[in-house]
């Protein structure tokens, strides 16, 4: 074998040895019949004939000291390359076609590879298991530290929590991606540091000094891979931070989408944040956890041991300030774990759903692909049955024929999914674009794996055999004596393939009507949600967030800086109102807690749970939300003065129905089970979506600053309604703060990014529901146009004895768009039947319709209708205008 392959490179040295060998067995045998007494001529002529077909054996001999199959292949790869030349429009039709349905195919599933299938770059990450409290991930750092104590089952456990650092010395924050991770994080995990050392238990105690770990990547882009890092130290939120070592290459983190730059201590926690440290906080959930088993323990063992250590877990942390009720249901949490091999992503649990309904999207678009081409293919393989005939009448087998047409199949395909796996590679990066935000840039590693590049090479073997493997059949099956006529063009076999071809453009057809409804449904969503009325008004708005405590000013002259930072604010020319909050609208952040309503008995469950925010005076003039009853805060409304506070509508209907809540009063609940002062409700505003677009608006409190104990006081946000472009206020804003504090630091984004921001995956699934949907049209239409106008060529000779014997034009074009109008027709029928049940797929990401939206639908089909009426109007007028003398000569 080794022999015959090596051959395959010296092909022409190997013809002359086989002719040499030949030649010396017929100067044999002739020199043989000269010593029997045969003249030299007669005798060479003799040897010869006995010798036999000298082409035939040469041939043998040529396969025999060859791969033959491959030799074969060559051949026929060589004739279908010569045939795509001497046809370059339907080699470039069919290519395009095959690398647009791979190269889709092949970007949504390099983003679901990416996303949901590779693994961890860390030792072992099969090994892995999160813990979680039943569906919920997160944890206290008490709950972590209970845990780690007496947890017996794991041989190594990590926690982590992530968060954003600003490394900007003053001005425009400048964020990085940071973790707070356990001592044992990098040793569970087995991940080596690069340069330097790793974190240790002993880097991770109370009362820590700071130290970062770098990542690799990081430490390229920042620092140019300079070891000397490890004596230099990086500033954290205003905090110097001693660079200890680099992680090893590859390793970002374990959250996929996400990469961490920068590693410290959870204890470290403490020191960026001081008095408002987490690390006692028994509420505040902000830790996912992981662990390594010991070696021979399963999950079920893991499971069995965490629902013993949970009771005793719980029962340690219970947060002070909760209610009875609530302790009670605290305690009752249980611990249990889950593979964790592919690490945890906010993009996943977002966006898995998505990129499986698009990975079925483009599987349709695939398909539709496929039967373009082989309509392509069923055509093609007509004009050659000739040659077809011809073959099969000088003795080639129908297996030969099948396989030769194969070939030029696979070829296409072949060439289809190269071109595609390019498409790829730019689609998937704009995808991870598509899912980027201002605050959160989406980081996947979109590199050619194994399992990519299988799935591509799997997809387009696959797709050469679908739409090449009937057209061979049919190719290798004509029948040479009608084949070969001399008038053989109307051969009766013309109308079988037709029947298929039409079948194809049905298939197409219904395919599209899918396709588009699904894309009408998701436009109809994103247009309800980007047309919805929030409760606000986003345009002309510039929200900055500010960091106060970066500045070193304390907690107690929090407020007074506020205060002077909002009237320098309201003295910057263009601005024509501000104001400040703790939350913004459509904004990541929440704040809830329990109340009670006018000393009443505490509501059961969380019917006393209501979300909060804290106000400056001119807020809701700048946000642009009405009032509906009562006044606004105002300056008088500090901490000395009566505690007041203001509800929204949802609130109002909920605990008062249709009674006036003006002069109420309403408890907050506060530590250890207390109940705050009475705060009297003076105002009554309009609902305001905060957290999402698509969630119910929960009944919210305002809360006046000054009289506000929210922590996050430290870092307002400011509103400041421009007169003209938001985004124009940016210097005077610097200019304005920097004469209060130049050590604040500030962030900037119109409202109307931020909340364009909250319809990512919307915008994702409409635009590439469009694309797709467009697509399909772009195909079915090429379709339908291929099998009508090879059926007017087929029956050309008939159109022009019709017209010669007193047909009209206008008979001949409705004739001719009848028939694709019942293509056109059954396949809308079947699609929209189809659409019915295809729909449902998609029914958790739609708002404001149904899945059987019937202007959606009936819109749907009839753009599919439009766009079929066209394909066929072409060469049905080409028809109505054939010549009826040339058409006749012909014949």
């Amino acid at each position: 074998m080794n022999n015959r392959f090596f051959n395959l490179f010296r092909r022409e040295k190997l013809s002359r040895e086989i002719t040499r060998e030949l030649d010396f067995h017929i100067a044999e045998r002739r020199d043989q019949l000269m010593a029997d007494g045969l003249p030299r001529d007669v005798a060479e002529r003799q040897a010869r004939r006995q010798f036999g077909a000298y082409a035939l054996h040469k041939e043998d001999a040529w396969m025999n000291d060859l791969i033959g199959w491959f030799e074969t292949l060559l051949a026929d790869l060589r004739y279908a390359v010569r045939g795509f030349r001497n046809s370059p429009g339907f080699a470039a039709v069919a290519i395009l076609s095959l690398a647009l349905g791979v190269g889709a195919n092949t970007a949504i599933f390099s983003l679901i590879d990416a996303v949901m299938l590779r693994s961890l770059p860390v030792s072992h990450p099969e090994e892995l298991l999160k813990v979680t409290r039943g569906s919920e991930d997160y944890f206290t750092n008490p709950i972590w530290e209970a845990l780690r104590d007496h947890q017996d089952i794991f041989s190594g456990t990590l926690a982590w929590g992530n968060t954003r650092f600003n490394v900007a010395p003053s001005g425009e924050s400048r964020y990085l991606n940071g973790d707070f991770v356990s001592g044992g994080y990098f040793n569970t995990l087995g991940v080596i540091p690069r340069i330097g050392r790793a974190l240790t238990p002993a880097d991770d105690r109370r009362g820590c000094p700071a130290a970062a770990v770098l990542s690799y990547n990081f430490w390229l882009q920042e620092y140019g891979g300079d070891s000397g890092v490890l004596a230099k130290t990086i500033s954290l939120e205003g905090h110097a931070y001693p660079i200890i070592g680099v992680s090893q290459a590859g390793f970002t983190g374990l959250e996929v989408g996400r990469n961490a730059d920068i590693f410290v201590p959870i204890c470290s926690e403490a020191i960026i944040r001081g008095q408002q440290s987490a690390l006692d906080r028994r509420s505040t959930w902000w830790l996912n956890i992981m662990g390594r088993p010991k070696p021979g323990v399963g999950l079920a063992q893991v499971n069995a041991r965490l629902a013993t250590l949970a009771p005793e877990v719980f029962a340690a942390t219970v947060p002070a300030n909760w209610s009875g009720e609530m302790q009670a249901r605290y305690r009752q949490n249980i611990l249990t774990a889950v593979a964790a091999g592919q690490g945890v992503s906010s993009v996943r649990s977002r966006y898995s759903e998505a990129l499986r309904t698009m990975m079925i999207a483009v599987g349709l678009v695939l398909l539709i692909a496929c039967a373009n081409v082989a309509n392509l293919l069923l055509a093609r393989s007509t004009v050659r049955q000739r040659e077809m005939a011809v073959r099969l009448a000088l003795g080639a087998s129908r297996g030969r024929l099948i396989r030769q047409n194969l070939t030029e199949s696979l070829l296409l395909s072949a060439l289809g999914a190269a071109l595609g796996l390019v498409l790829a590679r730019w689609g998937s990066q704009t995808l991870t674009t598509l899912l980027s935000t201002t605050g959160n840039s989406v980081a996947l590693d979109l590199a050619l794996d194994v399992r990519v590049l299988l799935f591509t090479t799997a997809v387009g073997t696959l797709t050469g055999v679908l739409f090449g493997l009937l057209p061979a059949w049919r190719s290798a099956h004509v029948s040479p004596n009608a084949a070969m006529k001399t008038q053989g063009r109307g051969v009766a076999d013309g109308s079988s393939r037709m029947r298929l071809g039409k079948a194809l453009v049905v298939v197409q057809v219904a395919l599209s009507m899918v396709l588009v409804a699904g894309a009408g449904l998701m436009l109809a969503t994103f247009r309800n949600l980007s047309t919805l009325d929030p409760g606000f008004r986003a345009e002309g708005v510039l929200l900055v967030n500010m960091n106060l405590r970066r500045a070193k000013v304390p907690p107690e002259a929090v407020e007074s800086a506020r205060r002077q930072i909002l009237g320098r604010l309201r003295d910057i020319p263009g601005v024509r109102s501000a104001s400040s909050s703790v939350l913004t609208q459509i904004g990541n952040g929440g704040w809830n807690n329990e109340i009670r309503v006018d000393d009443a008995a505490e509501r059961p469950g969380d019917e006393g749970l209501v979300n909060f925010n804290a106000v400056s005076d001119g807020y809701f003039e700048t946000i642009g939300t009405h009032f509906t009853a009562g006044r606004d805060v105002n300056d008088r409304d500090n901490e000395s003065a009566p505690k007041v506070l203001l509800v929204n509508e949802t609130f109002a209907r909920k605990f008062f129905g249709k009674a006036n809540p003006l002069g109420h009063m309403v408890r907050i609940a506060g530590d250890r089970g207390t109940w705050g002062p009475p705060r009297e409700i003076v105002g009554v505003v309009g609902d305001v979506k905060y957290r999402s677009l698509r969630a119910d608006i929960p009944p919210t409190i305002y809360l006046p600053t000054a009289q506000s104990n929210n922590p996050n006081t430290g870092f307002p946000n400011f509103e400041l309604r421009a007169a003209g472009s938001p985004s124009a206020l940016i210097a005077g804003v610097k200019q304005a703060v920097a004469a209060v504090n130049p050590n604040i630091t500030m962030e900037f984004i119109p409202l109307s990014v931020q909340v364009a921001e909250a319809l990512t995956r919307e915008r994702l699934l409409a635009t590439l529901s469009v694309f797709f949907g467009a697509l399909a049209l772009l195909l079915a239409a090429i379709g339908l146009y291929g099998v009508i106008s090879y059926n007017v060529e087929r029956r050309r000779n008939e159109i022009g004895v019709r017209m010669a014997l007193g047909a009209a034009q206008a008979r001949v074009l409705r004739m001719v768009l009848g028939e694709a109008s019942w293509l056109a027709f059954i396949g809308l029928g079947l699609g929209i039947a189809g659409t019915l049940a295809a729909t449902q797929v998609v029914k958790s990401f739609l708002f404001g319709l149904q899945p059987d939206d019937p202007p959606t639908l009936a819109g749907s089909a009839a753009m599919l209708a439009a766009v079929a009426a066209v394909a066929a109007y072409l060469p049905a007028r080409r028809a109505a205008r054939v010549d009826p003398m040339t058409a006749l000569r012909d014949e």
